[in-house]
């Protein structure tokens, strides 16, 4: 599904260890998707790979750490095609809609990846958690996606701020709610993202309104306190 950035005719030649992780890497996923995540060995991806074992292990330690670089790969994909997309949209709604269906475009084959990632979300010391440490540089990317796509919008300095981190939670809620969606082509979740930006973008053009806005603005304060205070807010 994916393809390696390096592949381009313009790009410099990979070396022997770059192009053995990359069929590792993508053996992996091929064998996440068949057979799921927790079904499959690292002794099987280094089979399908046609490399010794401990030669899959040389590059990525754990199958955990192979879903880590799915992550990453995830984001830099996302970030490519929010960016083109969004050219010439100004509507808010239009921008959140356009990364929001973007991430579940990408992510339309690997459902069966997914899982591994929220699997470990209540254990914040394990890398693959959401809202742990180990995440925390996909997780702003992530949020600086959303920040761009706000970019153009009119909001009070309280939004700016917290509606980034209000989507990117938004986010992860459709990503579980996809997971589990049996619907053809997921249209069901895809449907649930149209409803929620809807009214989402309805309630946020209505606390940024004149009338409205001096009796909101403490309370976003508060929000965005709160979020600092969990290690999610702030302007980074």
């Amino acid at each position: 599904m994916f393809k390696n950035d390096a592949s381009s005719t313009h790009a410099p030649s990979r070396s022997a260890g770059e192009r053995t992780r990359e069929l590792i890497f993508d053996k992996a996923l091929e064998l996440f998707r068949r057979r799921g995540f927790e079904a499959t060995t690292m002794r099987e991806v280094a089979r399908e790979a046609g490399v010794a074992t401990g030669a899959a292990y040389y590059y990525f330690p754990s199958k955990e750490a192979i879903v880590s670089a799915y992550y990453d790969q995830v984001q830099r994909l996302h970030a490519a095609s929010v960016r083109e997309e969004l050219r010439g949209k100004e509507a808010l709604r239009d921008r959140l809609g356009i990364v929001l269906h973007a991430k579940l475009g990408i992510l339309k084959d690997d459902r069966r990846i997914l899982g591994a990632l929220f699997r470990y979300t209540g254990e914040p010391g394990h890398p693959l958690s959401v809202f742990g440490r180990g995440t925390e540089a996909q997780r702003n990317q992530s949020v600086g996606i959303f920040r761009e796509a706000i970019a153009t919008a009119d909001l009070s300095e309280e939004l700016k701020q917290l509606l980034p981190w209000a989507m990117w939670l938004v986010h992860l809620g459709m990503i579980l709610v996809f997971i589990y969606d049996g619907s053809e082509r997921q249209q069901k979740t895809h449907k649930l993202v149209d409803s929620v930006l809807n009214v989402l973008v309805g309630l946020v053009e209505l606390t940024n309104s004149a009338l409205v806005r001096p009796f909101v603005k403490p309370f976003e304060e508060r929000l965005l306190m709160m979020l600092q205070e969990a290690g999610l807010g702030g302007g980074s």
